[in-house]
């Protein structure tokens, strides 16, 4: 049973739970330990079974886990089995490259399309993915059932087209414009990827490391 109120971290640790076990199972496991498991992500076995146990029972004292079946609760939980389909906004070099070399599919979600404002994209086609424009996304949304939006655009249009895929339906909108979104009463998710943060992070995981290592003078 799962609990009411599940902890952002654990929400977090989800995505790598899965991905570890996938790698696992391509590799031709098919149990594994929770102190193994542990290991093989730089956690503790506790933190695993915690996690875990926010959504059920699932490994079986002096067995382990099941890695197949394991892989099936996970994906379920993420959602993966809803097949959640996704447009793009902003189909410029970011949207390009998400187009381009992101795998939607695997986790879950279709991407049916891209919306651009530039005349040299539109009526295009990226992949497998028809670029339309963006005066069309409204007769879209309303002819399409789309659960996700994905924001590409630049950061100063971000709110209002943000308001577009709101106004169209979308359950969440994932977020790479640097900016805040505000969906206040909208019922719509969002999921921000600030690239910036993410390097920050890293420099200051450095300079502390290098602080912790470097010689104490006597």
């Amino acid at each position: 049973m799962k609990k009411e109120k599940v902890s952002n971290a654990v929400i977090r640790r989800l995505p790598r739970y899965y991905r570890t076990l996938y790698l696992l199972e391509q590799e031709g496991y098919e149990r594994i330990s929770s102190s193994a498991l542990g290991s093989s992500m730089g956690i503790t076995a506790s933190q695993i079974r915690q996690d875990l146990s926010c959504f059920g029972e699932f490994g079986k004292q002096g067995y382990g886990y099941e890695i197949a079946g394991l892989l099936r609760e996970i994906a379920d939980i993420l959602g993966m089995n809803n097949h959640y389909s996704a447009i793009i906004l902003g189909a410029g070099n970011l949207g390009r490259a998400l187009i381009r070399n992101f795998s939607f599919s695997s986790n879950g979600f279709t991407l049916r399309a891209a919306f651009d404002v530039d005349p040299a994209l539109i009526g295009s086609t990226i992949g497998e993915v028809p670029v339309f424009a963006l005066e069309a996304l409204p007769d879209y949304m309303a002819a399409n059932s789309i659960q996700v939006g994905v924001l590409t655009v630049p950061r100063n249009v971000a709110q209002p087209m943000a308001e577009k895929l709101i106004d169209g339906g979308v359950k969440g909108i994932w977020n790479f414009t640097n900016t805040e979104l505000n969906v206040r009463g909208s019922g719509v998710t969002v999921e921000s990827v600030h690239f910036a943060d993410s390097l920050l992070a890293l420099g200051y995981l450095i300079s502390d490391n290098q602080k912790n290592t470097e010689p104490q003078n006597a």
